[in-house]
């Protein structure tokens, strides 16, 4: 068996899938190394009770916090990585994102490069992972070009919130989402669309694959187009080997059905997320790299963001009968208020509540004493649910790493605040168009630690930048201290901004990929 390859990419998810399908025209030979197997398709997968109470679908690990405590990550090991239960909410950073911004808990840095170095690969990334939405909807989103595809319509309640809202002047816009759906003027799924627009998108596995996840918009397609392109799944890599300058990396040592097992190739690019990336790196231990691969500057794992994030539910006297309610954002007070001049955060709605849900969170925490005296069914009906996040800033303190062979995990939040005025904001605008509301914040409930358990949106942890002693990658995402290793998950991020990262990945990814065309 040839073990040798022109380009070795670790890990399937957006970042390394959408790498991988942009490079497979050049007809080189690529290898994709994936730890999981393809998620199963079964009934399971629209089962609330097995996907968020069960965590059916999360990796069978178990990492340790900052205060000694145990914890399991919402980690999701298979082909298309974490992006197999996403909410497929594709956004651009903001271009004031790509700059310095204060916020009260600290200040979020510039990037070396512009949202305009960017902006074709936006526009490229939009188009590969199907993304519906109304440009000009929404007055921060900085793209010009006409989204891919029409937005995903509001159902009548949804739609209702959305008048009320633009009714009291704010600016509520369709999500923009990355969908495989085709839809009827009333709104609802085509007979021929791959979506059907049910209640189990946001945080579930699609049983359809009509989500726009990188297994189903990269990695299966270009599987089926173009034979020079190898997938091994169960393949973990346990650590990257260099000559002995430590310049180039020589070989990846895999782990597969038990066995261990040897590839090489000219290049390689790790995508394995931001926190795994950086747990390989850390591996990776040699004489030329006594800390870590590509770590001279400390920074391999540190710097660890995730936003400030809360799952909301409103609970409201009228009932929300809408089945599918991830269509609506609002972006009003993303950089602050006319009584707050720091930052808030982005308001976007999030998948509707099922009662098993809520049935599974109520025993833990002080949930049961906040819930309104009503069946957990009932209690779904009267409920529109939110997603909020605010920036989580970059903290060299906040990072993962290893200790007495196991993983760690330190988080502090940086920017609290900001977050529980956004939930402020939620309240009162609610208020004001007359839907008063009880607010559950789900996430606090969950008995699972959702603030550090949680690992969605994980940023940061190889920054890039121009100076090799403050970052551990250069503006094209290659090892400062290694010539032949790239990274395109988020762990590029010297920042995260307010909205979902995985556009700005898939952008990135395509971008780099364009780089290594010409190495290739």
């Amino acid at each position: 068996m040839d073990t040798h390859y022109d380009l070795i990419v670790i890990g399937s998810g957006p970042g390394g899938a959408s790498l991988a399908q942009a490079l497979a025209p050049t007809g080189k030979r690529i290898l994709i190394l994936e730890r999981g197997d393809y998620l199963p398709r079964e009934e399971a997968n629209w089962s609330a009770k097995a996907v968020f109470v069960d965590g059916r679908y999360q990796a069978d690990e178990t990492w340790v916090a900052r205060d000694g405590r145990e914890f399991q990550p919402q980690l999701h090991y298979y082909v298309g990585g974490n992006s197999k239960v996403y909410g497929a909410a594709l956004f651009r950073l903001r271009e004031r994102d790509f700059e310095e911004v204060a916020h009260k808990g600290g200040t979020s840095p510039a990037w070396p490069l512009s949202y305009t170095d960017f902006a074709p690969w936006y526009d490229a990334a939009e188009a590969l992972f199907h993304v519906h939405g109304c440009r000009g909807e929404d007055p921060l989103d900085p793209g010009t070009a006409p989204y891919p595809y029409v937005p995903v319509r509001h159902e009548p309640k949804v739609q209702e919130l959305a008048d009320r809202l633009a009714g009291i002047g704010l600016h509520p816009f369709h999500l923009p989402l990355g969908i495989r759906l085709d839809q009827k003027e009333d709104g609802f799924a085509t007979p021929t669309s791959t979506c059907m627009r049910c209640s189990f998108f946001d945080g579930f596995p699609c049983l359809l694959n009509g989500k726009a996840d990188a297994q189903v918009m990269c990695i299966d397609p270009v599987l089926a187009a173009h034979d020079n392109v190898t997938l091994l799944t169960g393949a973990y890599a346990e650590r990257l080997e260099t000559d002995a300058s430590g310049r180039r990396v020589t070989g990846v040592q895999v782990t597969r059905g038990g066995q261990a097992e040897r590839y090489t190739a000219d290049t390689v690019v790790v995508a394995c997320g931001a926190l795994s990336s950086a747990l390989l790196l850390l591996r990776s231990i040699s004489d030329a790299h006594p800390a870590g691969l590509a770590n001279g500057s400390g920074l391999v794992g540190r710097n660890y963001m995730r936003h400030e994030m809360a799952i909301v539910m409103a609970v409201m006297k009228e009932t929300n009968d809408t089945v599918f309610q991830k269509t609506l954002a609002l972006s009003d007070f993303y950089f602050g208020t006319d009584d707050w001049n720091y930052p808030l955060g982005l308001i976007q709605m999030c998948a509707t509540s099922h009662a098993e849900q809520i049935k599974g969170e109520a025993p833990f925490g002080s949930l049961m004493q906040h819930l309104p005296d009503m069946p957990f069914e009932e209690l779904a009906r009267h409920s529109m649910d939110f997603w909020l996040q605010a920036e989580d800033l970059p903290d060299p303190d906040n990072r993962v790493y290893y200790r007495d062979g196991r993983v760690h995990l330190d988080v502090t939040p940086t920017n609290a605040e900001a977050l529980e005025r956004l939930k402020a904001r939620l309240k009162k605008m609610l208020s004001d168009i007359g839907w008063p509301a009880v607010l559950l914040d789900r996430s606090l409930y969950l008995g699972k630690d959702i603030p550090l358990a949680g690992t969605a949106h994980q940023a940061g942890t190889c920054r890039f930048g121009t100076d090799p002693a403050t970052s551990v990658l250069d503006l094209d995402c290659r090892a400062h201290e290694v010539d032949n290793l790239y990274v395109t998950d988020a762990s590029f991020f010297p920042s995260i901004g307010a909205v979902n990262p995985t556009l700005t990945i898939i952008a990135n990814a395509l971008r780099v990929a364009d780089i290594l065309k010409a190495r290739l």
